[in-house]
């Protein structure tokens, strides 16, 4: 019998760091409840000193086994486990028949150097939708970076499987898709529009066609409603589409 798992995300459900973790867990085949919250005003039991992320305070954030409990009460018999990358390679590491990890060691090398290569898309992405001075170029230079990394055929970044690779990639690549569509943020809306058009590109196309592929997957439709987000991020930021 598997071991319960409670994700914790925020409340938008606009996290692309906690869609990494959904992907993965849908992906695994895994039973698991989620519970969002404010990240703004985050409870105690989450961010106290029993809570389930004392150090840092951020999401996403999983417990894993212990007795069945409401998640606002969190077991102290469960294991507490936080940041993204580390929760994807401990769900690879619980389902290992999801081959989310490969089993041999130079696949598994590959996959967690791609891996650390998305902090070239990651950190500039939010920088960009924060409008931080430079974070335009940065975002470019590591979506052509990634997209060198991505093999010239099949539809996976790293070998002919699903991997935690790309339940870390694409949930990025939503989230530049998204702010493109909706030129909605605190960033120039000239930068959006120029965003867009070059995710329209010939420049991106590897890219493009490999981000495609993953939004169809139906495991990716089950983490994600394009329209939901799209209003959420208007409603907040308002409509510059």
């Amino acid at each position: 019998m598997q071991e319960q798992i409670t994700l914790y995300g925020d409340i938008h459900k606009l996290s692309p760091y906690v869609r990494r973790v959904e992907l993965a867990l849908l992906e695994a085949g895994a039973t698991f409840k989620t519970h969002r919250f404010g990240v703004y005003t985050k409870p105690a039991w989450f961010v106290g000193p029993d809570g389930v992320n004392p150090y840092t305070g951020k999401i996403p954030a999983i417990t894993y086994g212990g007795p069945e409990v409401p998640p606002e009460e969190p077991s102290p018999l469960s294991a507490k486990i936080t940041e993204s990358h580390v929760i994807l390679e401990f769900i690879a590491d619980v389902f290992p028949s999801s081959q989310l990890l490969p089993s041999d060691p130079v696949s598994r090398a590959h996959v967690r150097f791609f891996m650390d290569a998305i902090k070239n898309v990651d950190g500039p992405a939010l920088d960009f939708f924060y409008g931080t001075s430079g974070a335009y170029e940065k975002l470019l230079n590591g979506l052509e970076a990634i997209q060198k990394l991505l093999p010239d055929e099949g539809e996976f970044a790293v070998g002919e499987h699903y991997t935690i690779a790309d339940a870390s990639l694409t949930p990025i690549l939503y989230f530049v898709v998204v702010l493109a569509k909706t030129n909605a943020g605190k960033f120039d809306p000239e930068l959006g529009t120029k965003l867009a058009e070059e995710l329209r590109s010939e420049k991106l196309a590897k890219l493009r066609k490999y981000g495609k592929g993953m939004m169809e997957r139906e495991n990716f439709k089950k983490a994600v409603d394009m329209e939901h987000d799209k209003d959420v991020i208007k409603q907040l930021f308002g409509d510059r589409s």
